[in-house]
């Protein structure tokens, strides 16, 4: 989205409005890209991507009409997602667990669907070096400073990274 914008003169202003309405394209772009992806797939007659998209626009709608916040950042979409394709991929480990392996590849194909939209995770490797270096900023020494260093890790890692891996590394540091 850097391109000018119909309601202002500068190719990259940096009025509030300006900001709050290519937000608002950002997510509309996203949202008319589920909704194509809904009728691809309608046609194509694939019904993992079907299912998946569909539940993707049914908590964005209800999360636009939940609550008194009615717009969306580009974030809260990402976070939605993010929220489905942990629900997906906890419901694939139950299934497998309890023996239900069609059930299992279900969840796990509408998983793979769902995060195509996601922006490209971090490695392991990546996410343990970026650690270390809020480790040193936050100063933490032990086990006692986890807090300070989750939450640093957090909204430096958000999207990018799952908390679970996030928490289990800076635990593994932090007992050094």
């Amino acid at each position: 989205i850097l391109h000018r914008i119909p309601w202002c003169s500068e190719p990259l202003c940096k009025s509030k409005v300006c900001r709050t309405n290519i937000i608002t394209l950002f997510i509309m772009a996203l949202e008319q890209q589920i909704q194509k992806d809904i009728m691809e797939a309608m046609k194509a007659h694939d019904e993992a991507r079907l299912n998946a998209t569909r539940g993707i626009k049914s908590e964005i709608l209800l999360a636009k009409t939940s609550g008194a916040e009615h717009e969306l950042t580009d974030a809260d979409v990402l976070k939605i997602i993010q929220k489905l394709v942990k629900q997906r991929k906890e419901s694939a480990e139950l299934y497998t667990q309890g023996n239900r392996p069609e059930l299992a590849e279900k969840e796990l194909s509408e998983m793979r669907v769902m995060e195509a939209y996601l922006p490209k995770a971090l490695s392991e490797d990546e996410v343990r070096n970026i650690l270390k270096e809020v480790v040193a900023e936050v100063g933490a020494t032990g086990p006692k400073d986890m807090g300070k260093v989750m939450g640093a890790a957090t909204k430096r890692l958000a999207g990018q990274a799952d908390g679970r891996l996030i928490s289990t590394i800076v635990k593994e540091l932090l007992a050094r």
